[in-house]
């Protein structure tokens, strides 16, 4: 009888830590190789959107870029990730190894969340969140809510996809509405 409780015992702790290992979430470095890798198959761009659980910016952008009026020419046209980091105390198994130092590679280490950057399908940079201030300073618009930082996020969108007047005037007309509940 004490034979099968260890056996047992060593079989339930053996499974626990297996379903602890699979649980880590995959190297930043190979999502981005996975999302290339798709995006050659696929003709599309990669759009890398680094993110934690705790920012509510990070969510703002997921819904929009989700909301059933927009999400169709967001995936039509990018292999969309997310790369979780920053993540604090019991979180921070959440974060994809490796993320920080791919969010610092790409200079958004100091620029805030949510960051993202486009690439084309063989991982080349394309654009970032980044955009120049009135001294030149880049600054990160994150989630684009107010209208300079929405028609910088459509320009891009403009420049690095297929997305017809139709659709970008639809991605800036669900990303316009953040500015308002922003305020609030």
């Amino acid at each position: 009888m004490r034979s099968l409780v260890l056996t047992l015992t060593v079989a339930a702790l053996s499974f626990s830590a297996k379903a602890q290992k699979s649980k880590t979430p995959p190297a930043a470095e190979q999502v981005v190789k996975e999302a290339c890798t798709a995006a050659t198959k696929n003709h599309k761009k990669v759009f890398v959107l680094f993110h934690a659980s705790w920012c509510g910016w990070c969510h703002k952008m997921d819904t929009a870029m989700n909301d059933v009026s927009v999400k169709k020419a967001f995936t039509d046209n990018y292999e969309i990730r997310h790369i979780t980091v920053l993540e604090n105390g019991p979180k921070k198994v959440l974060e994809n190894p490796g993320g920080a130092e791919l969010l610092a590679k790409y200079h958004g280490d100091q620029q805030g969340i949510p960051f993202w950057v486009i690439l084309n399908a063989d991982g080349s940079f394309i654009a970032d969140s980044r955009v120049a201030d009135a001294s030149g300073k880049l600054q990160n618009v994150g989630c684009p809510a107010q209208k300079e930082e929405v028609d910088y996020f459509v320009g891009l969108l403009e420049k690095t996809s297929k997305m017809k007047r139709g659709e970008l005037e639809a991605v800036r007309t669900r990303f316009a509405k953040i500015a308002p509940q922003a305020a609030h």
